[in-house]
């Protein structure tokens, strides 16, 4: 329920004023006929079209200060301590409000639209505080009235937030293992933050930021849900990668140091990929040595070797009788490959040599057993 200062509270506060401070003129009007108002001594161009300002009393005698006064708004010399507010959601907070440099009789209020909160008036400064503060959007207003005439008002700048619940991430559906070069969306949904257009959701995969996204076009005070996604189009090197995301408030610099962050679980996807292999149309095989081929894929890929038309292990030890043609058939989760390639064993280097050296060893211990 929004509280207004009546006329009636200007009257009785001017009233008391009015024995100790300097005389006043007489109030002329009557409670019943007292509505809220904008604030009557202000410049029409300053005023807003709709302040919520409490009424003001009618004096008469002087006429209003000139519009170089303090009645003008645009030379408004009240001042609010802290001028700005961040406060969590169920913290104590206080405002003081003090009118510098004026020294004409006057006084001072607070309007706060919160249930239960008497209207709050006095001279000189005026503290405003709440043990709890469980209202998510409140108007502060801190007014001034002078005694001949005229009125200034300055609004708390004021941030209620609350960090998230809980942050997770997940794929829009999908679920299971993912493909390699097919696109995906990853979702970021932040549950029950305040408020969400101080929002700011980062995607990371692992130590990189994949990028940023905040939500600017929704002005609710209260917490909220919110969802933000990106698209990510998957490869082979993401098999075992963590994506991640996290929600951050941008609360500025009145904010809490550091900012509020909430991070979500981990999200390490299987990506199915392949079969994957080099294919090459001749191959030289030294002989003895075994005859392999590298592919690769997620699940590994099944390898059948054919040789003219059946199917064949790969030799282990090479021999020139092992020169030929071989099909090489790898077939994966999502594709089968097929490699032709022609094998050409060859004498390694240093064979013959090895073996005259063999038979000049042989030749000296039968000499040496004839001798």
């Amino acid at each position: 329920m929004r509280m207004y200062v009546s006329r009636w509270w200007v009257t009785l506060f001017l009233s008391s004023l009015h024995q100790s401070v300097s005389p006043f003129p007489a109030f002329t009007g009557s409670p019943s006929s007292l509505r809220p108002r904008p604030p009557k001594f202000l410049p029409s161009a300053a005023a807003p079209t709709s302040p919520r300002l409490p009424s003001t009393p009618s004096f008469t005698g002087p006429s209003p200060v000139p519009s170089t006064g303090p009645s003008e708004q645009g030379h408004c010399f009240l001042e609010i301590s802290p001028s700005t507010l961040v406060v969590r959601f169920g913290d104590p907070m206080s405002a003081n409000c003090s009118l510098q440099g004026i020294h004409s009789p006057h006084i001072l209020g607070w309007e706060v639209k919160m249930e239960g909160l008497e209207p709050m008036m006095g001279v000189g400064s005026l503290v405003w505080s709440v043990n709890n503060l469980t209202t998510w959007s409140l108007e502060s207003i801190c007014f001034a009235v002078f005694e001949h005439g005229g009125q200034c008002f300055k609004e708390l700048n004021l941030t209620v937030y609350k960090p998230p619940d809980s942050v997770s991430i997940s794929y829009i559906n999908h679920s299971g293992p993912v493909h390699e070069g097919h696109q995906y969306t990853l979702q970021c949904r932040v549950e029950d933050v305040a408020p969400v257009e101080k929002l700011i959701v980062t995607f990371h995969r692992g130590n990189a930021k994949l990028g940023s996204a905040q939500s600017r076009t929704n002005p609710e005070s209260k917490p909220v849900n919110e969802t933000f996604t990106v698209n990510i189009t998957s490869s082979k090197e993401d098999d075992g990668v963590q994506y991640w995301c996290e929600a951050r408030l941008d609360l500025g610099p009145q904010g809490p140091t550091p900012p509020p962050v909430v991070r979500s679980q981990s999200l390490t996807p299987t990506v199915y990929y392949g079969p994957h292999s080099l294919c090459p149309s001749k191959l030289q095989v030294r002989e003895g040595e075994t005859l392999t081929w590298q592919v690769r894929g997620n699940p590994h890929p099944l390898v059948t070797w054919l040789r003219d038309g059946h199917v064949v292990a790969p030799p282990t030890r090479l021999s020139r009788n092992n020169s030929g043609i071989y099909t090489i058939s790898a077939r994966g989760a999502l594709e089968q490959l097929n490699c032709t390639l022609e094998v050409e064993v060859v004498i390694a280097k240093g064979t013959s040599n090895t073996y005259c050296r063999r038979f000049l060893v042989v030749l000296l211990v039968q000499l040496i057993y004839w001798i």
